[in-house]
Order: C-alpha cells, then structure tokens, then sequence
C-alpha cells in the first residue's frame, strides 16, 4: 500500500471534481491545483495550495506553462524506496506528490467543430497534462493517477478504508492513463498530419462498452467496444429498452439492418439474419412495411433482428411478437409499442436516437491475422438515373423506381449479391455465393411472389450472359449493374434480345 498524503489537480473536465477534492480533504491530504481547477475548489469553500505557490514561479504564457517545475514533476517522480531520490528531495525542499488527478483540453472536440481555426485547435494540445500524467503513470509504484472521472468512487472508496492505494489499483490507473495519453497524441497526429483518406500510421482508441457473454461460437471471448462519440442511430448509441443482453452477432446484424433501414428511409422496415438481408420494404405504415419485407422470405426471418426507418408504433409491435425474432430497433419506439413487446421479456428492443444519413465518418476496418485492412466506407451513390442506359429500351418510370430500390438494397448484401425487387419491397435475395449465376438461381428460388415485371440488382458486373438469361425467364424486365466486365456487350445484347432494359451504374458494391 502507498500512502497519499497529497494530491496534485488539475482538470478541464470537471465533472466530480468539488466531491473528490472534499472528500481528500476530510481525509487530510492537502490540495494543490492550478488556474481554473484551484478557483473551482476555493469557490467551494476548500483550502487549496496552489502551483504557483509551491514553485515559486507564476504561471506565464496565457497558461501554455504551469506545471512545468522540478517541483511538480520530482516530487511525483521520485522512488519513495530510493535513499539518493528521498536526499535530492531534502535538498531542494520538495515534497512528494502521491495522487495526480489529470485530465486533457478536449483537442478531438475542438478538432471536430468545423468553426475553430487552425490555431484554436493548435491551443487545445494539452502539455502540462500529459507530462504529469506520464510521470505519475511511469512511478505508479509509488503515485496513483487519475484520468478519467469514472474512477474517482474506486479510489475514494480504498482510501477512505486506509488511506492508501493498493498497487493492484495504482497499476490498473497507470495503465488507463497510458492509453489516455497515447490516444490523445493519436489524435494529434491524425489533425495534424496529411489530409489522406488512409493515414500512414492507424492508433486505435475504443472503450470497452460491453463485457459479451461469448463471439460468435461459445469458446470465444469477445467484448464490444464504441468510439467515443458514437453516432445518433448507430447500434453504438443505441438504448436497450428490454430483454437480453446483446451477443456478438446480435451486434453484427444491428448493425447491418440498421445500415440498410437509414438508407431505405423512414417508412422502410428490413429483416437481417446473418449479415444479411432476408426482407426489405418500404410501406404506408410500419406494420405494413414489416409485413411486405416479411414477406419476402419468412423461414430466414425466423430469429433475425428487425430495423425500422422510422418509429415503431403498436401496430407493427404486434406484428412482431407473433413470431420469435432476437431483436428489433427503432430511432423511437413508442410508449403503446413497447407494453405490446414487453411480453416478449427475451426480445431485444433497442432505441436509436435519429439516424445518420451521408457519409461515415472514419475507415471501415477488419482484422486479418497479423494486420488491419483499412478502406473509406462504402457510401450509398447519387441518383442512378444519371447512369448509363446500356439497352436500347431505357427503364419505364416504374421500372426506374424498382431499379432504386434493389440498387440500394444490393449494396448491404454479401456478395456475390443478387436482388430481385419490384418498387417498394425485395422479392428475392441471393447472397454469398461463389458464382454470380447461382446467386441469380437461389434470389429466383426464394422469391415467393410473382416476378413479372421485375427489377435486377447485382453488386458487380455479370461475367457470362448466363445470369441474364436465368432472370430474363423467371420474369424480370429490368438490371441495374455497375458493367466493366470484359463481355459487356455480349450481355447488354442479351438484354436487347429479351427486351430488357439494362443501366450500368459504373461503380461495384462487394461485400466479403
């Protein structure tokens, strides 16, 4: 155990700082702060020694240094076992300090408001801060550090008992302050350094959200971990309402729905089992919405994970609990429809929050063994009218609305994807095949309605005309395809040969 007969504070969050402050107080350890820090604890009524005074030397530079003094950084660095380090402390009158509570100007946040200049940001490099944070996090064998205000009841709670720190607990916070720092200085380098889509050098900084209760399979650990300011709609931000708590592939197909229900808009409902989509519709009502994307394909449906453009009202709750599903979200989920869901106490229900529509913000990133492949997110594309018309006959105005449809679904579907689509509803999906020409033949096989008049999706160029020919005889009139194979005329005029109209977009959407 390390006694603490004195702390060190300096925070620009200040979110539990007067109850930690007092609390150290009525434990008589002495306070010494900065600035801002110093004039909240003696607004509250507490005796604080402040830095200055401890050095002898005023702080100078607007602020840019403080606690830059042999006086600041010995008396935390100092080995409290060490004879030559307790003799360097007697000689120059230091006395050591045993707690240091830091945390950092928020440089990420100011970096992210388009309205700050380059030199407001330049101001929000903290280097005091990470200086004593570092010091007390390199001796945590004899100096606890605080960092995040989370921690502040852990270390209040040991301290009231013996007013010591236990070195399981200092070393845990040396560690957390560490990473604290680490990211901050990640997050420099990125603003700072070249405006590229994939930088040079990737840091990652995620807090752990969520202990899971296993991967994807039972013998694998796993936890979950969000970014700090995770988007509104995003399974990140979500708010769970009821039932179980959330698995791995829960996450994953949240995840995946929710992707496509932002893109298909507020009076969308889609069905996702395994990473992909089983049923897609967009409908007058939610209830009718979920009914047409059911309808789709209701065995694969059975135990996905539903997400709804909009708010889930009574109604479509209803509908919903008629069957097993292992979660549904919503951006609202109204008061009526979540009585209706209750009596499913296992059915996830997840709040959202509105959700966020446009481009992503960071890189879509996947682990492979011994490495990190990182690439800009696949955005939906502008309006495909502008496209190609590659067939002698352009789309019909009805043909044009189902081509938008399937071309926005196909893109959430894991390829070689497939989708067969009318106007506001999928008819048919084929995923993850190795062959283009099956996926046409299982999206053909799982279609349940007619497909007369149909509209194509496929998320990459046909290489034969096989796959055309395939959809031309279950009924479909229309394709969309990004084109480029090296037989694009064979198939577009395998499409003329059937009266087919064909638009080729110019941009593929795998998905592995």
């Amino acid at each position: 155990m390390s006694p603490v007969r004195r702390a060190l504070l300096s925070v620009f969050d200040k979110d539990g700082l007067v109850p930690l402050a007092r609390a150290l107080h009525e434990m008589g350890i002495e306070l010494v702060s900065t600035g801002g820090t110093a004039k909240s604890l003696e607004d509250a009524g507490l005796s604080v020694r402040r830095v200055a005074d401890l050095t002898g030397f005023p702080e100078m530079l607007d602020g840019r240094v403080k606690t830059l003094h042999p006086k600041i950084h010995a008396g935390i660095l100092a080995i409290r076992g060490n004879p030559e380090h307790q003799r360097d402390l007697a000689a120059h009158g230091i006395a050591p300090i045993d707690l240091v509570v830091v945390n950092l100007y928020p440089f990420e946040r100011t970096a992210a408001d388009p309205s700050k200049s380059l030199e407001e940001v330049v101001e929000m490099i903290d280097v005091g801060g990470p200086s004593m944070i570092r010091a007390a996090g390199k001796n945590w064998e004899d100096v606890g550090v605080l960092v995040d205000p989370a921690d502040y009841p852990e270390v209040l709670a040991e301290l009231a008992s013996t007013r010591a720190l236990s070195g399981d607990l200092r070393r845990r916070l040396s560690a957390k302050a560490f990473a604290a720092t680490a990211a901050y200085d990640a997050a420099i380098a990125r603003y700072l350094g070249p405006q590229s889509p994939v930088p040079s050098r990737l840091a990652l900084d995620l807090p752990k959200a969520l202990d899971l209760v296993y991967g994807e399979n039972p013998h694998q650990h796993a936890a979950f971990y969000r970014e700090k300011e995770a988007p509104s709609g995003s399974i990140a931000a979500a708010r769970p309402l009821q039932g179980k708590p959330l698995s791995f592939n829960n996450i994953l197909d949240f995840d995946a729905a929710l992707a496509l229900a932002a893109d298909l808009g507020e009076r969308a409902a889609v069905i996702v089992k395994h990473g992909n989509p089983c049923g897609a519709a967009v409908g007058a009502s939610p209830a009718q919405a979920f009914q047409t994307a059911l309808a789709t394909d209701p065995t694969s449906a059975f135990g996905g994970v539903i997400a709804f453009g909009g708010r889930l009202d009574e109604d479509a709750a209803a509908i919903v609990a008629e069957a097993f599903y292992e979660g549904v979200a919503a951006p609202e989920v109204e008061p009526a429809a979540r009585a209706v869901l209750a009596r499913k106490k296992n059915l996830r229900v997840l709040e959202t929050g509105p959700y966020t529509r446009g481009r992503r913000s960071g890189l879509d990133l996947r682990r492979v063994h011994g490495g990190v492949l990182a690439q800009e997110w696949d955005d939906p594309d502008g309006d495909i009218r502008g496209a190609t018309i590659a067939t002698r006959r352009p789309p019909s105005p009805e043909e044009w609305r189902a081509l938008e449809f399937a071309w926005l679904v196909v893109r959430h579907v894991k390829s070689n994807a497939i989708v067969l689509a009318d106007s506001g509803r999928t008819l048919g999906i084929g995923a993850g095949q190795m062959s283009r020409v099956d996926s046409v033949r299982l999206a053909i096989q799982k279609a349940r309605a007619p497909l007369a008049g149909s509209a194509l999706a496929s998320d990459a160029f046909f290489p034969f005309r096989d796959g055309l020919d395939l959809a031309a005889e279950a009924g479909v009139t229309s394709v969309v395809q990004p084109g480029g194979s090296i037989r694009d005329e064979e198939v577009v005029a395998a499409a003329d040969e059937r009266g087919m109209a064909m638009v080729l977009v110019g941009r593929r959407h795998f998905r592995h």
